[in-house]
């Protein structure tokens, strides 16, 4: 009989040990010194999580606290922020880089009201209809939000995923159901932020701390003597390199919209205000991207501002 299951999967029971051995270290390490002390953390306020996982995309940390703190000062419900506009939402932004997701967040906080009396849902579809929110955002709200025996597979959880668990290269889908039956019934939220914890500070890219790794005697890359290629590429949540940023058109974008969030620009000060003095035309394009994304307006006379 065909169960379905990948070529050396291992038996449920196994999945659900790691998953145990996992949160237990988490939990055992949640009153150290090792888990890192996150202002998310201390709520289990749907709109609190959902803002700290959009500012936390592509993100570090260090950069995300105080954007977290203002952000949420400035806007404390999604009905706040709904009632912004976006070109305040943009400055309470300003610094974090990648403003689609500001204008995303905006739209959601707007969804959030129109469709949902102001509370975020608590359920899958109608976190993922949310703009702006994917497959582990939506998985991270209901995790830590709400408490739902639901996995999340970031960069970070789709290493251990990848090394110890499969010992193999894993696609999203795969990834996904593995990781959920990995979690401890009852102990979502502290078996997500044990998961994340444990590929952000022992299962690394780099020189992974196979000796502090709570589930090393279960790892199958470990256990077959860390071959290459390292399972961990390729696999689902490992984010692909990005293009350089200096001198890039998203580093002009940038600059524009730090520029509009002081005041508006005139046409003959866009191309200095993207950083392009001597390539108007480059400007130019930047800016028309920019208003076609819906993050800036544009007057008869060619100038910008804040919508």
């Amino acid at each position: 009989m065909t169960t379905g299951a990948p070529p050396g999967a291992r038996p449920p029971r196994q999945v659900a040990a790691i998953g145990a051995a996992v949160e237990a270290w988490g939990s055992a390490t949640g009153q150290g010194s090792r888990r890192p002390d996150l202002p998310w953390r201390r709520t289990r306020e749907p709109w609190p999580v959902l803002v700290s996982e959009v500012l936390a995309q592509q993100t570090q940390v260090s950069r995300v606290r105080p954007a977290y703190g203002r952000f949420l000062a400035a806007f404390p419900t999604p009905a706040a922020c709904a009632g912004a506009t976006l070109g305040d939402v943009l400055r309470a932004w300003e610094g974090m880089g990648y403003n689609r997701r500001a204008r995303n967040l905006h739209r959601a906080a707007a969804a959030v009201v129109a469709d949902h009396n102001g509370s975020v849902p608590d359920d899958l579809d109608a976190l993922l209809a949310l703009p702006g929110v994917g497959p582990y955002t939506a998985r991270a709200v209901l995790a830590f939000a709400f408490g739902r025996d639901v996995g999340v597979v970031d960069t970070n959880a789709g290493r251990v995923l990848a090394r110890a668990v499969a010992g193999r290269t894993l696609p999203p889908a795969e990834a996904q159901r593995l990781v959920d039956a990995m979690v401890p019934p009852g102990r979502g939220w502290s078996f997500g932020q044990a998961l994340l914890d444990l590929g952000a500070t022992v299962c690394t890219s780099r020189d992974p701390a196979c000796p502090a790794c709570p589930v090393r005697r279960r790892c199958r890359w470990a256990a077959a003597g860390r071959p290459t290629p390292d399972p961990a590429r390729g696999s689902a949540g490992q984010s692909s390199t990005q293009p350089r940023f200096a001198g890039s058109d998203r580093e002009g974008r940038g600059r524009l919209v730090a520029a509009l969030c002081s005041r508006p620009l005139g046409a003959a000060e866009v191309a200095a205000a993207a950083g392009w003095p001597d390539d108007p035309g480059r400007a130019a394009r930047v800016a028309e991207a920019l208003v076609a994304d819906g993050l800036a307006a544009r007057g008869r006379d060619g100038g910008l501002w804040l919508p």
